[in-house]
């Protein structure tokens, strides 16, 4: 048996290690949803965090900002428009304080969080997307392209919406003869990737309605499946062996013939919800009702799936929100986050990279996508392609100033409030007009005034200017005090030296 000394993998994520927070920084006293479905029920970014919770009477979600800590109150505001129980919640890639929900009750919800967070329930959604048949458990927002929703139902249908609009512009109903377990765009958003009850692995382009390439039993087991496209074109799928093993296997979709490898765990019965970052190519593994969650690098070496480490905890897991990438603390080399869900909290658990230096770690940031999107949504409609806009993480995220949002009123979106050329402005109010020219010619003659003042002044009497603590008002001091109109003049031309130094208004 041969051995070489020192040959170890090289990389920069080796060492990535977990730990959760503190119990200070938990959310207690959630009551998560006991709904039986194999979804996340959670989202964050870096604004927000949603978590499906438990409710009499209807479908209800929890939105709090993502600083919030400690005991959430039994009369927090919640969003509660829904007639069954929520199975999904997705918040919007290009505008942080939108997000949809899929529902039992057949419909898909868009709603428009205040900035700040809820003050009181909501009730009345910005948009409703009905179009389902039965259940809808599945949301995808396009990566690049603005208002492009895709939904997937328990009646095997996919549909593809402008929420812009309210209305269904793909919709395929013959792709998928059974359930449908994942849907996930690729890169640019020109193709997606689904897993089906009836254990095959589909690729399909939405927008001619035909599925491109299949792989029947791309995992022999008779448990759910997951898919995910990586942001090179191959697809990494969870599922289970025949001999109920948990798998997880890569594929590349010029042939999809056979894996390109496939890796055993464990005989765990939990579903594997994969997390993928495009950033740093690596794979996260949440299974619910595990105590585990399991990360791997994706490279073009064999093994091509490399296992980093495991992170494990005394309590099972009901499901887990990822946080986009705009949410990570850079100064703390953290390189993910998750939120886990327990029976009743919430704790975030930071994948870091050990570094000794302070400064910014350009290696574990490269570019990553940000809130402004690549296409319109009649871009995509119309044939377009285009991979995400990135945006740096040095100095930490900082959302720029919005052009114009995706839902700040009933029903438009950003697509429907682009600022047009032909645009015009209201005229100006004449009343308005006619104060501003009074109060122009009021201060020319203050001006003139403070002239005269000191003509007089310095026509009758020595004085000296000093300059006060570096301000702009001066104060005149008189060799001679006895001329007590004179003093009150120079008290008065200071005063107004004053007030428009300071820029008064004085026809406000």
């Amino acid at each position: 048996m041969s051995f070489r000394r020192g040959v170890v993998r090289q990389s920069k994520f080796r060492h990535v290690f977990a730990q959760a927070w503190k119990a200070e920084h938990c959310l207690d006293d959630v009551r998560v949803s006991r709904v039986t479905w194999d979804g996340p029920l959670c989202a964050a970014n870096p604004t927000f965090i949603a978590v499906v919770i438990e409710a009499g009477g209807g479908g209800t979600f929890l939105v709090l900002p993502l600083a919030k800590s400690g005991r959430v109150d039994q009369n927090t505001p919640t969003v509660c428009g829904h007639a069954a129980p929520v199975l999904d919640v997705q918040w919007c890639p290009h505008d942080d304080n939108v997000i949809a929900s899929a529902s039992e009750d057949c419909t898909v919800k868009i709603w428009q969080i205040p900035d700040g967070g809820l003050t009181s329930p909501m009730s009345e959604a910005v948009v409703t997307l009905e179009g389902h048949s039965k259940r809808v458990g599945i949301l995808a927002w396009h990566p690049s392209a603005l208002n492009i929703l895709l939904t997937a139902g328990c009646d095997n249908v996919l549909c593809v919406w402008d929420v812009g609009t309210g209305e269904m512009v793909y919709q395929l109903n013959d792709a998928h003869p059974d359930l449908i377990y994942s849907v996930s765009w690729n890169r640019e958003g020109s193709v997606l990737c689904t897993t089906c009850k009836d254990k095959a692995l589909r690729v399909i382009d939405p927008r001619r309605g035909t599925v491109l390439k299949v792989r029947e039993k791309a995992h022999e087991g008779t448990r759910p499946m997951r898919a995910v496209f990586l942001a090179d074109g191959k697809i990494l799928t969870t599922g289970f062996s025949r001999m109920s093993e948990r798998q997880l296997a890569l594929w590349d979709t010029k042939d999809l013939s056979e894996p390109v490898v496939t890796q055993e765990m464990d005989t765990s019965n939990g579903v594997l919800l994969p997390f993928y970052d495009p950033d740093t190519n690596m794979v996260y593994l949440c299974g619910k009702g595990d105590c585990t969650i399991r990360y791997y690098e994706v490279t073009d070496e064999s093994p091509y799936v490399h296992f980093l480490s495991l992170y494990s905890s005394k309590e099972p897991q009901r499901g887990a929100g990822f946080l986009s990438k705009r949410g990570v603390d850079v100064n703390k080399c953290e390189i993910a986050r998750f939120y886990k869900l327990h029976e009743r909290k919430v704790e975030p658990i930071s994948m870091t990279v050990p570094r000794k230096s302070d400064l910014f770690q350009g290696d574990l940031y490269p570019d990553t996508a940000g809130l402004e999107p690549a296409l319109l949504a009649e871009d995509w409609i119309a044939g377009q392609d285009a991979p995400p806009i990135l945006v740096s993480l040095s100095g930490g995220y900082t959302a720029p100033p919005s052009k114009c949002s995706t839902l700040r009123g009933r029903p438009k979106l950003l697509s429907q409030t682009n600022t047009s050329p032909t645009s015009t402005t209201a005229p100006p109010n004449p009343v308005a007009v006619e104060m501003e020219s009074e109060g122009l010619e009021l201060q020319l003659y203050i001006s003139q005034l403070i002239v005269s003042f000191y003509l007089v002044i310095l026509s009758s009497e020595k004085l000296r200017l000093v300059r006060y603590k570096g301000e702009n008002i001066y104060f005149l001091f008189f060799l001679w005090w006895k001329r007590a109109s004179i003093l009150l003049s120079n008290l008065i031309v200071s005063c107004l030296f004053m007030l428009l130094s300071l820029n008064v208004n004085f026809y406000a």
